[in-house]
């Protein structure tokens, strides 16, 4: 933005820059300091400095004995990989499904298409533990508790109705005369939506990619519930055993928890200009 020579000599002009920026840093601190208290509580040593008082800002003698508890004891590396391979996993099949279900609710005419699409947007306005119960019988009868294909079928579902919508209105802003042209010169349907549409909707597709990774990687109510084992187990059930009734290892669980951020931040970092992208494009499609 140019400051004109009229602006400059305008006190009140000042003033509003000095009130923005307050504005803005006092934003920012309140954003990153999660973030400082997780690694400030993560270096302590011991449950009495993470409870002094008064509060103990930065450890006097910082060490890294909570992370190397956190990696080496327990299953802490098996959940981390587990929540990795069910995420990814679930983000890509989901993500597929939802491209090739978007299309048709975008580009089909045909009876109930506004059911569907009234269906999916009543799924978000539910809490997602109230089909647990019936969830939880479906899959026992089917042996699926405490699988790997049992858990991950059940990420897909939760991440499928916001996916459909959000690629649904990114196939609406893609022009249909361009998929027409395709199919005239020989391309079959299904290739004029890989080879023409999806390229025109990387921003699209990539923040719904964030969005269902990050979604899965923190659920933690349905891997509770459906898986019973270690070996099994995610990163979001292995930090919610550091709860006890008696105590909590809060040094292993700011450890724990630091690191469970990294993969989300890493995504974020790879995609972010995707990702501002697509939310901007998607917010004034129809």
């Amino acid at each position: 933005m140019t400051i004109t020579s009229r602006e400059r000599k305008n006190p009140a002009f000042w003033v509003g820059q000095v009130v923005k920026f307050a504005i803005l840093i006092f934003h920012l601190v309140i954003t990153l300091f999660p973030f400082y208290w997780m690694i400030n509580t993560a270096l302590k040593s011991t449950q009495a400095e993470i409870y002094a008082y008064p509060v103990v800002y930065w450890p006097k003698f910082p060490t890294f004995q909570n992370f190397i508890d956190i990696a080496t004891k327990g299953h802490f590396l098996t959940y981390f990989l587990n929540s990795f391979f069910y995420s990814a996993v679930a983000t890509v099949i989901g993500t597929f499904i939802a491209i090739l279900a978007a299309y048709v609710l975008s580009r089909m005419r045909f009876r109930g298409r506004s059911a569907i699409l009234f269906f999916f947007i009543l799924t978000q306005m539910l809490p997602g533990f109230v089909g647990l119960a019936p969830k939880y019988q479906m899959y026992s009868s089917m042996g699926l508790i405490n699988t790997r294909v049992g858990i991950i079928l059940i990420y897909i579902g939760n991440v499928l109705p916001y996916s459909i919508i959000t690629l649904r209105a990114f196939f609406d802003g893609v022009p249909e005369s361009i998929e027409e042209a395709a199919l005239i010169d020989g391309c079959s349907r299904l290739d004029s939506v890989f080879r023409i549409a999806v390229p025109l909707m990387i921003p699209g597709i990539a923040s719904v990619l964030i969005f269902d990774f990050v979604n899965t990687w923190n659920e933690l109510f349905s891997a509770i519930l459906f898986l019973d084992t270690d070996n099994m187990k995610t990163i979001t059930v292995g930090l919610n055993a550091l709860i006890q009734k008696s105590d909590i290892a809060w040094g292993q669980m700011m450890a724990g928890t630091i690191i469970a951020i990294l993969p989300t931040i890493l995504l974020f970092a790879l995609l972010r200009k995707y990702m501002v992208a697509g939310l901007t494009s998607g917010a004034v499609k129809g």
